[in-house]
Parts: C-alpha cells; structure tokens; sequence
C-alpha cells in the first residue's frame, strides 16, 4: 500500500504541476486577447479530480482492495502512458493549453502531436487514468463513479470549448 500511496501522491504533485503551467498559459492568453468561456464548472472539475486521488487511497485503504498483480501492474503502465498523452498535449500546445476554456482570438488550429489523430486527446488522458489509477489497487468503486461523473463533465466541457471556439471570428483560425 506504501507505494501505491507514492504512485497517488505521484500524481497528485504532477497535477499541481499543470496548475503552475495553466496559471502561467492563463496569464499569456489573457494577455493576448483571450476571454474565459464555462467558468461555472471548473469548481466541479477540480473537486472531481481531487475526489479521485482521495477516492483511490480511501478505497484501497478502508475496503482493503488487494492489489492483483496482473490487473495492477497493467493499470500502472496505463496511468504512465496517460501522462505521456497528458504531457504531450501540454507540450504541442505549449501557451495554449490550460486546465480552463480560454480561446484566444487570432491562432491557428492545432493540428500537430496527439491533435493529428484525436480532437481531445488530453480528455483521452484524463478518462484512461481516472479508470486505471484506481484500479491499480482494486478500487473499483472509484473508477467507476469518477468514470460516470467525468463523463457528465465532459460533455459540459467538450461543449463549451468547441462554441468558445466556434465564437471567434471565422476569419480566423481556431485554437
């Protein structure tokens, strides 16, 4: 259970690291024009998220879920490759990306990394961890209630990104 605590922890410090890159990538886009679209569900989505990482100590520790080598082992490779896929997004949009909807006027699409292939593939990411971290010591319970509860977010969010998009002048290319 120790390292399956480090492995969380782990996680839990990676996410205060996009949080220092959003709150920078926040600053440069509002710099240039960018306006914040959906505010009202960021709240949501950090409380998820933590619930997440609280979740999967919780129900590893108090339901004492045995770790399954078999089924751990492979979820572990799972939560690197969805920070591999997280970081790689992070990295093609560089200044662009942000944990919240900011579309900045005047900036081309992005069609290069991940984007060539997937529309969303940081949600990708978030949906492939947020089974897999749990489950890498047995939580089920809490894969499955932050898959259905992600899902949900994730329509509000998808939506709301793609008509901050659709918002900005045609002219334009969309970020």
């Amino acid at each position: 259970m120790i390292w399956y605590t480090a492995l969380v922890l782990a996680v839990a410090a990676e996410r205060l690291a996009e949080l220092v890159v959003a709150r920078r990538n926040t600053r440069w886009s509002l710099a240039r024009g960018g306006t914040e679209a959906g505010s009202g569900h960021y709240p949501a989505m950090v409380l998820l998220h933590t619930g997440l990482l609280a979740g999967c100590l919780a129900e590893a520790h108090y339901a004492d879920r045995p770790f399954l080598a078999a089924l751990g082992w492979t979820m572990a490779a799972v939560v690197v490759a969805a920070q591999a896929l997280r970081w790689w997004c992070i990295t093609t949009l560089g200044p662009r990306w942000n944990t919240r909807v900011i579309a900045v006027p005047g900036l081309p699409l992005v069609t290069g990394g991940p984007y060539r292939w997937l529309r969303h593939p940081n949600y990708v990411a978030v949906a492939a961890e947020g089974i897999a971290l749990p489950l890498v010591h047995g939580a089920w319970a809490t894969a499955v209630v932050f898959t259905l509860l992600n899902a949900v977010l994730m329509a509000v969010r998808i939506r709301c990104e793609d008509e901050a998009l659709a918002r900005l002048p045609v002219a334009e290319a969309r970020a």
